[in-house]
């Protein structure tokens, strides 16, 4: 589910939608989190359905560690992608603002966290030399990004979570160490899909 204060707002012909703040959303606030309307599909099931419902949702889903998609039912599939994004994805089926965010402001985190299936060239952007989302960006980027979720782990006690409700039990715990003992657990490197370990099952 998505941050309450947020809307869907049509960019361009060539982006489509974004996602937008429609209030102050402070650094340390969980912007998404998982919860139980969202639909888990199985590889088989996606790749057995006709191909207009195919092609949908293998745009608007991403797929998790065991190389299910995920596919949100609400505006969360319509989060854009950003090499400089202000979410940030974790091991908790949370994201978190990783910066503060202002009223009109696009809401984005790195597809490259999302196990995508082949690379895409991207829209280019200043401070950055990456121009393409690869299916291993997760084993590359994931220390920074866990330093970027842990620093905004700092602010999470701090601020209104009108999404803490829908945090998992499991992870209840560990967030709590996040935002009060300052260490982050797991890596968001345990939502990598090692797609060799399928292959080695078959």
């Amino acid at each position: 589910m998505m941050h309450p204060h947020t809307e869907l707002r049509y960019i361009d012909d060539k982006i489509g939608f974004g996602v937008f703040a429609t209030r102050f959303i402070p650094k340390g606030t969980i912007t998404w989190a998982l919860d139980d309307l969202d639909q888990i599909l199985e590889p088989e099931a996606v790749e057995a359905l006709d191909s207009d419902r195919k092609k949908l949702v293998l745009k608007y889903s991403y797929r998790n560690q065991h190389g299910k998609f995920v596919l949100c039912w609400d505006n969360g599939k319509y989060v854009n992608h950003s090499f400089h994004a202000n979410c940030i994805g974790t091991a908790y089926e949370i994201e978190i603002a990783v910066r503060d965010i202002f009223p009109g402001e696009q809401l984005t985190d790195d597809y490259g966290s999302l196990n995508v299936d082949e690379p895409f060239d991207c829209l280019p952007e200043e401070g950055t030399d990456r121009t393409r989302v690869m299916p291993g960006d997760l084993l590359h980027y994931a220390e920074a990004w866990d330093a970027q979720a842990l620093e905004a782990f700092r602010h999470y006690d701090k601020v209104d979570q009108p999404l803490a409700h829908l945090i998992r039990p499991e992870f209840h715990e560990k967030v709590n160490i996040a935002a009060r003992n300052h260490l982050l657990v797991d890596s968001i490197r345990a939502i990598y899909f090692d797609r060799s370990s399928m292959t080695a099952a078959k």
